[in-house]
C-alpha cells in the first residue's frame, strides 16, 4: 500500500491565479514558532470556543459570543465592558485591600456551570511594588460579581477549580493551598521549620509525569475531598544544575533519580474540606512502586488507583476506602513481559455508577474494557493476545477490538448509552471521533474520514466542537451533531503560507521495515524548484522513540517549518517513522526493549537507502538531525554507519541511559543491574572513537530531562578517543529553546549543515 500526494498541485488549485515563480521564499522568521511573522502565517482558527452546557461560545478579547448551534451565527452574551464596570462598583462581595485592576480581555473566561449565567475568571490587584491573584464569579444575569477570593501565595501554579463546590486547589512551592472566598487561602500540607526545599512536594505531578500524570489534585465528583500526591524526595541524589545568570553562578539542584539508583517515594492522601483533616492511603511501604490513574467513584466512597512495581511489568487497579484510607481489594491485574503502561484512570458510566471504562494494552492495541462492580468473579489467570497474563475479580466485556487504537475518551452521550472516543481506526496517521455504543460496541463516526479532529464535547454529549485539519484541509471547524448528521461549518480556513510562498513538494508514503515485513510511514519533501537532472544533499530528521510520532495526515503531513526550510535551501529532508514509535501497536512499539537505539536505527538505515536509491539524491551527502531521542539517535547513526551519515546536529541527546530519569529509562530498558550488557551497547561513549564525520551537540545549560552531564561525558570520551565533535549550549535553557532562542537554534542547525554538508 502506498499512498502519494503531489503538494505542488494542492498549491496550484490553492492560488490558481499565482504560479510559483510569483511567490515568496520564506526565511525562519515565518515559519518557526517566536519568529516575528510565525503567527500570521498558519491557518486562521477560532481561539476560545468552548461549551456553556449545551451552548457553544466562544471568549474573545472585548465578548463572550453565543453562537447558533444551527447557523453558526453570534450573538454577544457577556461584554468586557459591563464586566470591568462590576469589578468597579461597589458591590463587590467584599472590599480587598487594593483594588482589582480591569480586565483587558475575556479569552481567558470559562463557564463551568451550564446551568448558571456565571463566568470564571482571574484578575490582579495591587500597584507598583504589590501584585495580587485574584479569582472571581461574574453572574451575568445578575450583572454583579458574586464572589471573588484572593489567592495569596506567590508563584502560584497548577489551579485545579472544582465546580461542584467552588473551590481552587493550587500549589506554591512545594506546597498544596485550597482558595474559596475572602482574603486567606486554607493550607492543605504542613509546613515544618527548617524545611529542605523539594524534600517532600504536595500536589504536584509526580513519577516525572509518566505514565499519563500531569497534575497532582484530584478532586471528588461532589467536592467533599481533594486527594493529592505527596512525594518525598529527600532520599533522591540532588542533580547539581548551574544557573549562570547571577553574578557569581548558583547551585539550583533538580531531584533527578537516575536508572537503577534510588527514587522518589509518593503517597496518596484524602483532604476532608469540612473537617480539614487528611487521610493517606494504606498502600503499603511506597518504595520502588508507582501510583498512577488516581479516580473516584461516583458516590466518593472509594479511590481507584493503578499500582505498578519497579519493574513496570505488573500492574495492579486498587480500590482504596476514601474515608479511612484502608486498601479494600484488588479488581483487576495485568504483567507482561516487557513493560505495562498505563495510561488513563478508569471512568464510571454517568448512567449506571456499577460500570466503569478501564483501558489496556493487553489485546496489542489500546481498547476500551467495559468493568461490572455489580458481578465479582473469582479471579482467573489468563494468557493475553499481546504476551503477558491478566486477572478479573471482576465482570468485563470488551467494548472496542481490532488493530488500531483508543487515543482518547472525549466523554459520553448519557441518553443515547454512547461514549465518544478518538481512536486511529481509519488510519494510524490520523485522529478520528466515534460514538461508541455502550450495550453492543457499534460505532458511529463523526465527522469527515479524512485528517485531525479535535473535539470537544458538550455536556450532553450530543455536540462536538470538531476543530478538524489534513494535508489537503487547512483547517475546518464545524458543530456537529453525535448522531453522525451534517453540522454546521465554522470556520473554513486557507493557509496564507500555501498562498503567498513558494513551497516545496511533498510526498507520503511507505517502506519496509529491517525487518523485512512491517510497512513504516515516510515523509519526502523534494528542493524547491526541483530540478530532476540535479544531485541534491539530504538530511534525515527523526526521533524514533516510544510515545511520538512525526508523521500525520494534516498540515504539511506534519512537516515542521525548519523542514520547509531546508528544501528552500535545496535540500531532500526525510523523515521515517521507525519501529519503537506511536500508535501503530504494542509489538510495534515494544521490539525496543532492552536494547534502545537498534531495530530504530535499523530502519533509519531503511530510510537512507531509500534515499541513495533516488537518482537526483547525492549520496555521499546524507546528514541527520534529531532531538531528545532523536539526539540519541542522531548521535548513534553518525557513529554506528559514519559510511552513510556524513553531517549530524543532535539536539540534547541522550549518550548513556545509566544517566537517565527512572521511570522512562527502566521502564524500556529495565534497570542498569538486570541489563547490563544493553546499557553497555546503547553508550554512545562507548563509540566515541567512531565519529569521521561532522557532528554538532546543542543542549539547554540547565536541561532537567536530558542533564547536561550526558553531552559532558560524551565530550570527555571523544578527547580520549582523538575525535572532535561540536559543542553549542543555550544557558539557562531547559530541554527545548523557545521564543527568540527556537529561532536562534534553527539558523544555527541551519548553518551547520550548510557549512558541511553542501
Amino acid at each position: 500500500m502506498k499512498r502519494v500526494f503531489h503538494f505542488i498541485l494542492f498549491c496550484c488549485m490553492m492560488a490558481l491565479s499565482a504560479t510559483a515563480q510569483e511567490k515568496k521564499a520564506f526565511t525562519l522568521e515565518d515559519v518557526i514558532p517566536g519568529g516575528d511573522n510565525y503567527f500570521n502565517l498558519v491557518p486562521k482558527s477560532m481561539p476560545g470556543l468552548q461549551w456553556w452546557g449545551d451552548v457553544c461560545v466562544r471568549t474573545d478579547v472585548e465578548a463572550i459570543q453565543q453562537i447558533d448551534l444551527k447557523n453558526g451565527k453570534e450573538k454577544p452574551l457577556v461584554t468586557l465592558e459591563e464586566i470591568n464596570a462590576a469589578l468597579s462598583g461597589n458591590n463587590l462581595p467584599y472590599k480587598p485591600e487594593y483594588s482589582i485592576k480591569p480586565l483587558r480581555t475575556l479569552s481567558g473566561a470559562s463557564l463551568p456551570w451550564g446551568d448558571r449565567k456565571v463566568i470564571l475568571l482571574y484578575g490582579k490587584a495591587g500597584n507598583e511594588q504589590v501584585s495580587e491573584n485574584y479569582m472571581f464569579f461574574y453572574d451575568f444575569g445578575k450583572k454583579q460579581i458574586t464572589n471573588l477570593f484572593r489567592i495569596p501565595e506567590q508563584g502560584a501554579t497548577n489551579y485545579d477549580f472544582c465546580k461542584a463546590n467552588g473551590y481552587l486547589a493550587y500549589t506554591a512551592g512545594d506546597h498544596l493551598y485550597i482558595a474559596h472566598q475572602g482574603e486567606n487561602s486554607q493550607a492543605v500540607s504542613p509546613k515544618k521549620d527548617n524545611e529542605k526545599l523539594h524534600d517532600i512536594v504536595y500536589g504536584q505531578a509526580v513519577h516525572r509525569n509518566e505514565f499519563g500524570i500531569y497534575k497532582g489534585t484530584f478532586w471528588s465528583p461532589k467536592g467533599t475531598y481533594l486527594a493529592f500526591y505527596r512525594m518525598d524526595q529527600s532520599m533522591v541524589t540532588d542533580y547539581p544544575q548551574v544557573n549562570t545568570s547571577t553574578r557569581i553562578a548558583t547551585l539550583e539542584p533538580d531531584k533527578y533519580p537516575m536508572a537503577g539508583m534510588t527514587s522518589h517515594q509518593v503517597t496518596v492522601g484524602v483532604y476532608n474540606i469540612a473537617s480539614g483533616k487528611t487521610v493517606y492511603l494504606q498502600a503499603g511501604d511506597p518504595t520502588d512502586r508507582y501510583f498512577t490513574n488516581i479516580s473516584w467513584s461516583p458516590d466518593e466512597k472509594n479511590i481507584y488507583v493503578i499500582e505498578l512495581n519497579r519493574n513496570q511489568n505488573h500492574a495492579q487497579l486498587v480500590r482504596y476506602n476514601a474515608e479511612t484510607g484502608a486498601k479494600e481489594t484488588v479488581l483487576y491485574e495485568e504483567a507482561h513481559p516487557k513493560y505495562v503502561e498505563p495510561q488513563q484512570p478508569l471512568i464510571f458510566l454517568p448512567w449506571d455508577s456499577s460500570k466503569f471504562l478501564y483501558q489496556s494494552q493487553r489485546d496489542g492495541f489500546n481498547h476500551l474494557y467495559l468493568f461490572d462492580t455489580a458481578s465479582e468473579i473469582t479471579p482467573v489467570e489468563k494468557e493475553a493476545k499481546a504476551g503477558g497474563t491478566y486477572k478479573e475479580s471482576l465482570k468485563v466485556t470488551p467494548l472496542t477490538q481490532g488493530d488500531w487504537l483508543v487515543q482518547q475518551v472525549l466523554g459520553f452521550n448519557p441518553a443515547k448509552k454512547q461514549v465518544i472516543i478518538g481512536s486511529t481506526e481509519i488510519s494510524p496517521l490520523q485522529t478520528n471521533i466515534f460514538t461508541v455504543n455502550v450495550n453492543d460496541g457499534k460505532r458511529t463516526l463523526i465527522g469527515k474520514e479524512d485528517g485531525m479532529h479535535y473535539a470537544q464535547l458538550s455536556a450532553s454529549g450530543t455536540y462536538v466542537i470538531d476543530n478538524f485539519n489534513s494535508f489537503s484541509v487547512p483547517r475546518e471547524i464545524s458543530l456537529l451533531p453525535t448522531n453522525g448528521k451534517k453540522g454546521t461549518v465554522l470556520l473554513t480556513a486557507t493557509d496564507p503560507l500555501i498562498e503567498n510562498y513558494n513551497l516545496p513538494e511533498i510526498t507520503l508514503g511507505t517502506l519496509k521495515s529491517a525487518d523485512g515485513k512491517t510497512d513504516l510511514y515516510y515523509r519526502l519533501i523534494k528542493p524547491v524548484n526541483f530540478d530532476p537532472n540535479k544531485k541534491y544533499p539530504a538530511i534525515i530528521y527523526v526521533y524514533g522513540g516510544p510515545h511520538a510520532q512525526l508523521i500525520h495526515n494534516n498540515r504539511f503531513y506534519d512537516a515542521r517549518g525548519w523542514d520547509l526550510y531546508m528544501a528552500q535551501k535545496g535540500y531532500v529532508m526525510l523523515t521515517v517513522d521507525s519501529r519503537g514509535s506511536d500508535n501503530r501497536g504494542l509489538n510495534f512499539e515494544n521490539c525496543t526493549f532492552r536494547h534502545l537505539g537498534e531495530e530504530e536505527m535499523k530502519d533509519q538505515v531503511e530510510g537512507a537507502k531509500f534515499l541513495q536509491s533516488l537518482p537526483y539524491v547525492d549520496a555521499d551527502k546524507i546528514g541527520v538531525h534529531g532531538w531528545s531521542f532523536g539526539g540519541f539517535m542522531t548521535t548513534n547513526l553518525m557513529l554506528t554507519y559514519p559510511e552513510i551519515f556524513k553531517v549530524g546536529v543532535a539536539g540534547g541527546p541522550v549518550i548513556d541511559w545509566h544517566l537517565y530519569e527512572v521511570m522512562y529509562g527502566e521502564r524500556y530498558m529495565d534497570s542498569p543491574q538486570d541489563n547490563p550488557e544493553g546499557y553497555k551497547k546503547s553508550n554512545l561513549r562507548e563509540k566515541a572513537g567512531n565519529l569521521k564525520g561532522r557532528l554538532q551537540v546543542i543542549i539547554g545549560g540547565t536541561d532537567p530531562t536530558c542533564v547536561p552531564q550526558h553531552t559532558y561525558t560524551f565530550l570527555r570520551a571523544c578527547i580520549e578517543a582523538g575525535t572532535h565533535p561540536d559543542l553549542f549550549i543555550y544557558p539557562e535553557d531547559g530541554h527545548n529553546m523557545m521564543g527568540r532562542d527556537r529561532v536562534h537554534l534553527h539558523e544555527h542547525i541551519t548553518r551547520y549543515f550548510e557549512d558541511y554538508l553542501k
